[in-house]
């Protein structure tokens, strides 16, 4: 019998990312899967599922990176699967703005701009409110929509956003959508009920 590992979702992959996912996952209790990062995504779907499932504890940070591929590139081909996957419990998804040559584009519940704001407008790279509600443009965010996962927040580009997202600041914008997710999903209320919550 396996049980399902609570994921959460990251729609960026490069060198920033992975900086400010670990200081998250160390922050909330988690743990990111390093290995994920790429600017585009190198490793498929059932090769991230592994990675998931050897996590010593949840909640578990994924990071997924198109690089502007039009279209489903690998990325998302690799996101699509591990959401769809019955051993994972997607809790959220944290979709990162970019300006889109080609303007790939999902809906938002809701978004955090960088100020630690929340805003039901969509926000751009520099964590700055569109002028649309509930969308928001980015390179990996082509797939979103089709998936049944409880809770997207839209943010900046993460660990930056004009040093308010800094990794030496401890990456607060993107700390607080993880939190946000976590808190709206009842992971927090779970894992004390059931005593599971890890020491951070």
């Amino acid at each position: 019998m396996s049980t399902k590992r609570n994921v959460i979702l990251v729609t960026d992959g490069d060198e920033h990312t992975r900086r400010s996912l670990e200081q998250v996952a160390k922050t909330v209790g988690g743990r990111c899967i390093t290995q994920s990062k790429g600017n585009p995504s190198k490793l498929s779907g059932p090769e991230i599922v592994k990675l998931i499932k050897k996590a010593p504890h949840d909640p578990v940070l994924v990071m997924f990176d198109d690089s502007g591929i039009v279209g489903e590139g690998a990325g998302e081909k690799a996101l699509k699967y591990v959401a769809e996957h019955e051993d994972i419990n997607v809790l959220g998804v944290v979709a990162v703005a970019a300006k889109s040559r080609h303007e790939e584009w999902t809906r938002v519940d809701v978004s955090i701009d960088r100020d630690g704001e929340l805003t039901p407008y969509g926000v751009d790279k520099y964590g700055i409110p569109e002028l649309e509600i509930g969308r928001l443009n980015g390179d990996t965010v082509y797939c979103l929509d089709q998936l049944n996962v409880p809770l997207i927040v839209g943010i900046g580009d993460i660990g930056k956003m004009a040093r308010h997202d800094s990794y030496k600041l401890g990456a607060p914008i993107t700390e607080k959508a993880v939190e946000l997710i976590l808190e709206r999903s009842g992971f927090y209320d779970d894992t004390i009920q059931s005593g599971t919550l890890a020491d951070s």
